[in-house]
Parts: C-alpha cells; sequence; structure tokens
C-alpha cells in the first residue's frame, strides 16, 4: 500500500513537471487575409498620396497662370482705357457684353466646373460696372476678354473629348500641366504596368499632362505623342 501511494505521487510530479503543449495556432488562412487587408490599405494610402501630390501640382499650375492672365489683363485694361474710350458706342459695348455672356452660358454648359468660368465672370463685372459709369470704350475691351476667355475654356473641353473616351476613373486637370520627366520614363499606352510600352522618354523630357487615373497620368510629349506614365517620373520644368 505504502509502495502504490508513492507511486501515485511520483507520477503526479512528473505530470506537473511535464512541458504545457503549445496553445492551438490560429488557423493558417486568418494570417494571408490581415496581410491582404494590410496591403490593400497600403495600396489605397500610395494612391491618396498620388492623387493629393498630383491636385497641388494641377492647383499650383492654375493660380500662376489666372495670375499671369489677371496681371495681363489690367495692364492691358488701363492701356486700352485711354484709347477707347470715345471710340465705342453704346450700343457696340451692349453687344459685347451680350456675346460675351453667350459664350459663359456655352462653356458652363460644357463643363460647369471649368476654371475659365470664373474669370469670365470677374471681367464681365468688370465690363458692367464700366458700361455703367459711361465708359463705352472701356466696357467693349472687358467683354471681349471675357469672351476669348469663355470661348478658349470651349476649346479645351472639346480639345479633351476629341481625345475619346477616358479611361476608367481618369480625371482631367482644370489646366494643361507643363511638368517634365524626373527620371527615364517608360510611356504606356494605358494607366498600369499590364500596358505596353509605346515609347520612353529621358529625363528631363517637357510633357504636358491632361488627366491622372489613380497614380498614372496621361501625357503627351513635344512631338505630340501621347501615354501614360507614373506619377513620380514627372514633377515641375525648372523655372516654371
Amino acid at each position: 500500500m505504502r509502495f502504490a501511494w508513492i507511486t501515485v505521487v511520483a507520477l503526479a510530479g512528473v505530470a506537473a513537471c511535464a512541458p504545457k503543449r503549445p496553445s492551438a495556432a490560429a488557423p493558417a488562412s486568418a494570417r494571408p487575409d490581415a496581410a491582404s487587408r494590410s496591403k490593400a490599405n497600403v495600396t489605397e494610402l500610395e494612391h491618396r498620396v498620388a492623387r493629393l501630390e498630383l491636385r497641388v501640382l494641377e492647383r499650383s499650375a492654375e493660380l500662376e497662370q489666372m495670375q499671369a492672365r489677371l496681371d495681363e489683363a489690367r495692364r492691358e485694361v488701363v492701356r486700352a482705357m485711354a484709347k477707347l474710350q470715345s471710340s465705342a458706342s453704346r450700343a457696340e459695348a451692349a453687344s459685347g457684353i451680350a456675346e460675351a455672356e453667350l459664350a459663359m452660358e456655352t462653356l458652363k454648359k460644357a463643363a460647369p466646373q471649368a476654371v475659365e468660368l470664373a474669370q469670365t465672370r470677374q471681367l464681365l463685372g468688370n465690363s458692367s460696372e464700366e458700361f455703367e459709369r459711361d465708359n463705352y470704350g472701356g466696357a467693349l475691351y472687358l467683354a471681349t476678354q471675357a469672351k476669348a476667355v469663355a470661348v478658349s475654356g470651349q476649346n479645351r473641353v472639346a480639345s479633351a473629348s476629341e481625345r475619346g473616351a477616358p479611361r476608367a476613373g481618369e480625371q482631367l486637370f482644370a489646366l494643361p500641366l507643363r511638368l517634365a520627366t524626373s527620371g527615364r520614363a517608360n510611356v504606356r499606352d494605358g494607366p498600369g504596368t499590364n500596358f505596353k510600352v509605346v515609347f520612353t522618354l529621358e529625363t528631363g523630357a517637357d510633357v504636358t499632362a491632361h488627366a491622372f487615373a489613380d497614380q498614372w497620368v496621361r501625357i503627351n510629349d513635344e512631338g505630340g505623342r501621347s501615354g501614360w506614365v507614373f506619377y513620380n517620373l514627372v514633377g515641375r520644368r525648372r523655372g516654371s
């Protein structure tokens, strides 16, 4: 009996000292799912960064071009005011304003978000003010400028339409961007590495960007060739 008791105690001690079995590992299928979700999140963040960087380029180009246009318009108006002060009639000025308003409405229907609309409205407002001051020459000049801006916007929108149906997710820039390649760049016939390379540009080549889709930018070079490049292979031109 004593021997049996000693045997039971010994077996209990061995069981207590035995290493614990590791707990069952998580199913192998769970780990790939988590990795896939993480990879998808990283990809989406990269796309968001690309879109934001391209929008910064776009807004910067818009501001520079609009400021240059505004400064030049003001200088021209100052010079033209004296010359046209007595050369235009009330009827001519009124007709010019009406034509500019019609051009603006046409642009608005074609592209409600066109950047040219804001400048057209401003010039038309200035034209109306000069008209109320009986400065018909100045009013006609400003109305002519407004019409020219609206027509320019119409031409830009029409040119974009002539390039054919946009790719999935493609978004036009408000204005063409004057860029240059930051490295040797393969230009593809679509926005993705699964599209074939149609030509290659060397570092520093001047290009004009018209639209983007995720991380890809649609460009054309100085020779008129067009295609898509990855967004980090283009940037602002030096001195621009």
